[in-house]
């Protein structure tokens, strides 16, 4: 499977030279959107709770000869395991549990940038999933980053195949501590 082509669109973003740490692909499913930034020399943490799943993205890394870290890991269990300031980037397709979003807020270090796309509430209108609870309210995903550099944002049909998404593309500003004089 190829990457997505919101990655690979705003892939050059992720690739500058200034950020440091590992992109984050986080339910990576068979990984194939970690794998081809792991084909730019980016280090990668591949994360899903699906054994299976990895095990794919284990075999595709070994044909493609890339070198990426994984982590078979439930983040819906309530055991967050997502480091505070931690990746330069992180990349999430197809998934939505809400509980999670502040977790990769404060994942992601000041500067880095997420990569989202996931389904929207009209996505019932054509195929799976139907849970509203993996499925955004308008402009829900746009006011989770809203205080993040938007540099892009999405929401409406795409087709091939025909899908209801919202996407986004933002960096995570830098915070400064106030120092306080007493």
């Amino acid at each position: 499977m190829d990457p997505d082509i919101l990655l690979k669109s705003f892939v050059a973003l992720i690739t500058e030279k200034d950020l440091e740490g590992p992109v984050l692909d986080l339910a990576c499913g068979r990984g194939q959107n970690g794998l081809f930034l792991a084909g730019l020399g980016l280090p990668v943490v591949l994360a899903d709770r699906n054994p299976e799943a990895l095990r794919m993205a284990k075999e595709a890394a070994k044909r493609k000869g890339r070198q990426v870290t994984y982590w078979e890991i439930d983040l819906e269990t309530g055991q967050n395991s997502l480091k505070e300031d931690q990746y330069r980037a992180m990349v999430v397709f197809r998934y939505l549990h809400r509980p999670l979003i502040p977790f990769i807020k404060k994942a992601i270090k000041g500067g880095g940038i997420l990569i989202y796309e996931t389904y929207t509430s009209q996505q019932t209108l054509y195929s799976r999933p139907h849970n509203p609870d993996h499925l955004l309210e308008p402009r829900e995903l746009f006011d989770w980053f809203k205080d993040w550099e938007v540099v892009h944002y999405f929401e409406g049909t795409l087709e091939h195949p025909r899908r209801s998404v919202a996407q986004l593309v933002c960096r995570k500003p830098f915070h400064f501590p106030v120092v306080r004089k007493i």
